[in-house]
């Protein structure tokens, strides 16, 4: 007879808990960092600016600055093994490295489509790779990866690439939910909406004709990242699975679930009158 697998036990305090955090320089990742931080969490703070890192870690009295591209998978290798040879342990692992590009579709290049879906989805995947033999060996931990609005619904067609990936992380973390959490590792998936973050200052000019883009909704207002942060910091205590910034999403989806025809007929509608 096959062991039972064993439910998942989940993190119910972060003290002595060693998170690292990719894209955890400024905005979500680096408010992330400072909820986990004041509730006991030891934090590494990873990013491609060196300056960015250093500052960040240098505002939480138990973290560290790590400088490494999601683009390399030695980059996340690199990371993994500073964090041990530092904490000792890796516990949680916030996957939030995100950057956005702005182009009608047809004039979007391919170069474009392969930059974004390297940095924003392969970054989880050459992640996972690293940090899922780590956590499935040890029995424990949680992943949180960040998604958004947009993977979740269509509301605009200048970001498809942005929109594309967001969409393959919300499927890549049920998949991951499904899979780990029996064996001791929760999974959250963060989808923010608007958020007031620097990601567009990462953004390059349009491709093609400027283009106005659409919104998520007039219902969602925007939340500074100190209350995303916080959300993340209960999503893991809570083991929770979805994190939406806002919940008034859910009537969105429920809307789109219930005819998605006139849904998408609806959002090409409101597109058509900006």
């Amino acid at each position: 007879m096959a062991a039972r697998r064993r439910l998942h036990d989940p993190v119910k305090s972060f003290k002595g808990a060693t998170a690292v955090i990719t894209g955890g320089a400024s905005g979500i990742g680096l408010a992330t960092a400072h909820s986990l931080a004041k509730r006991g969490a030891q934090l590494v703070i990873a990013d491609i600016h060196a300056d960015n890192a250093n500052r960040a870690a240098s505002e939480i009295r138990a973290a560290e600055a790590f400088v490494g591209d999601v683009s390399t998978e030695q980059a996340f290798a690199d990371l993994r093994d500073f964090t041990l040879d530092r904490y000792g342990s890796v516990d949680i692992v916030m996957n939030n490295v995100g950057v956005l590009t702005s182009g009608r579709p047809d004039h979007l290049p391919v170069s474009e489509w392969e930059r974004i879906i390297d940095i924003n989805l392969m970054s989880v995947v050459r992640s996972n790779a690293v940090f899922l033999p780590l956590l499935l060996s040890q029995g424990h931990g949680h992943i949180v990866n960040t998604a958004s609005f947009a993977g979740l619904y269509t509301y605009s067609f200048d970001r498809i690439p942005y929109a594309a990936t967001k969409a393959a992380i919300v499927q890549i973390s049920e998949g991951l939910r499904l899979y780990l959490h029996p064996q001791g590792i929760g999974v959250t998936v963060l989808c923010p909406g608007p958020v007031a973050t620097n990601i567009l200052a990462t953004m390059p000019p349009t491709f093609g004709p400027e283009v106005q883009t659409g919104l998520p909704g007039e219902q969602f207002g925007i939340l500074l990242p100190e209350q995303v942060g916080e959300q993340v910091a209960e999503a893991i205590l809570g083991d929770t699975f979805m994190l939406y910034t806002d919940d008034q999403v859910r009537d969105v989806l429920v809307e789109r679930a219930s005819d998605w025809n006139a849904f998408i007929a609806k959002q090409a509608e409101k597109l058509a009158q900006r």
